[in-house]
């Protein structure tokens, strides 16, 4: 897996301070892309043992909430497994962060995905420039959704995070 950068000390991808990974790869293509340097899999770099130790670091800190996927998109196929394997560690190592992830699948097309579970908060759905609205909280455009994942799993109905 390539990434792009890891942003410290984030406060717009998320509940609470958080930090996050910028995966590379992203097959969506969404006219109006806010990071189109993203999209090529191939773009950014390694994610290597020095990344992961650096993501690690950030987690340990008492003041972070947790981590936020983004990209890119971490559900890129060529992503997936990687970041399967990160949110198992993620959620070992500091199961009190939570983990949210933004995608341009619907929840339709991935809930089953089986690492899906490790996850809390999961934004769906492409950018729609047509129905970009600087006003949400969280996504970027009004047909994306905040999902609680536990919730919906536990529904085994979509249930808004904006709904607790």
């Amino acid at each position: 897996m390539q990434y792009h950068n890891i942003t410290k000390d984030d406060m717009l991808n998320g509940d609470g301070l958080r930090v996050v990974l910028w995966v590379a790869g992203c097959g969506h293509a969404c006219p109006g892309c806010h990071n189109p340097i993203t999209w090529d899999a191939e773009g950014g770099l390694p994610f290597d043992q020095a990344a992961k130790a650096e993501l690690f670091t950030e987690l340990g800190k008492d003041y972070i909430s947790g981590i936020t996927f983004s990209g890119g998109d971490p559900l890129f196929p060529g992503n997936r497994e990687e970041i399967s394997e990160l949110c198992h560690e993620i959620r070992q190592k500091f199961p009190d962060k939570t983990i949210w992830l933004y995608t341009g699948y619907r929840w339709e097309e991935i809930k089953w995905l089986p690492f899906l579970d490790q996850i809390d908060v999961l934004i769906d759905g492409r950018f729609v420039q047509a129905q970009a609205d600087p006003q949400l909280h969280w996504r970027g455009s009004a047909n994306q959704r905040v999902i609680d994942v536990p919730r919906t799993l536990a529904a085994n109905s979509i249930v808004l995070h904006d709904d607790k």
